[in-house]
């Protein structure tokens, strides 16, 4: 895999796993123009790339901070130049939650602000003791721009978010899984997150790029025009030749049970 990147760095595993690491520890993976750039190259190159699930996670004691607000200081940006970096952020984080290869987060640390933004753009996030969330942006004067609005409050409702921005609340713990904020809470996130991701990898491709795209494209429709496109996605998925193996062995009793332990 061929990459043209500073502040990440790209590891590819023999089962298809890639590691996609966030590489500016210093700056705790504040994430910077450059950086939403090459999340833009590296996840519009991944699904094409033999990709068939990614573990997302960063060097240092923190996932990501946010954004980059040295730079954004520095930056002095007009109105219309922010808007064009947050519509560059949406690129980015489109690409991941629409491009069909399951991502998992393996969170430590600050996940605050766009690092928030960034998480909720994976399909599984995983935390580790350390971890907390917060979206700080009303106590600096600012608002989100990444897909917190969409995202965000997704997975944490309107009302939960709103607190979060207008008093500073953080998140963390078990709080942080009751909420919604990650679906798993362990020891070791970044080992937790292989192992899901090479679960992940097992499934066939297209059964996981409809579970990985479809769904989020779903959310977007009505009730009535996502009845008819699941029905669809469901024609395609569900005769793929890939199942055919498995249809088999689960008629013939030899296929794994689903059991609650």
């Amino acid at each position: 895999m061929d990459f043209d990147v500073e502040n990440l760095t790209i590891t590819p595993h023999d089962d298809g796993v890639v590691e996609v690491t966030l590489s500016r520890p210093a700056k705790r993976n504040a994430l910077n123009a450059e950086t939403i750039e090459e999340l833009i190259q590296v996840f519009s190159k991944l699904p094409r790339q033999g990709a068939r699930a990614v573990v997302l996670n960063a060097q240092g004691d923190h996932f990501c901070a946010g954004l980059d607000l040295v730079e954004h200081h520095t930056e002095n940006r007009r109105p219309e130049d922010f808007m064009h970096l947050c519509l560059r952020w949406h690129e980015a984080f489109n690409k991941m939650e629409y491009g069909g290869v399951p991502i998992i987060a393996a969170l430590k640390g600050a996940v605050v602000g766009g690092g928030l933004e960034l998480a909720s753009a994976a399909h599984v996030r995983v935390m580790d003791p350390t971890t907390y969330f917060a979206l700080p942006e009303g106590q600096r004067g600012l608002f989100t721009g990444g897909g917190a609005t969409i995202r965000v409050a997704d997975l944490v409702g309107k009302a939960r978010m709103i607190d979060m921005m207008l008093t500073g609340r953080v998140y963390k713990e078990d709080e942080a899984v009751q909420v919604g904020l990650a679906q798993y809470r362990v020891k070791d996130s970044q080992t937790k997150a292989l192992e899901l991701a090479r679960t992940a990898a097992q499934n066939p491709p297209l059964s996981n790029f409809a579970i990985c795209s479809a769904i989020s494209h779903m959310q977007n429709m009505s009730a009535l025009d996502a009845a008819y496109a699941e029905s669809v996605v469901a024609g395609i998925v569900n005769t793929q030749e890939a199942s055919r193996d498995r249809l088999d062995a689960f008629a013939k009793g030899t296929a794994a049970r689903v059991r609650p332990d």
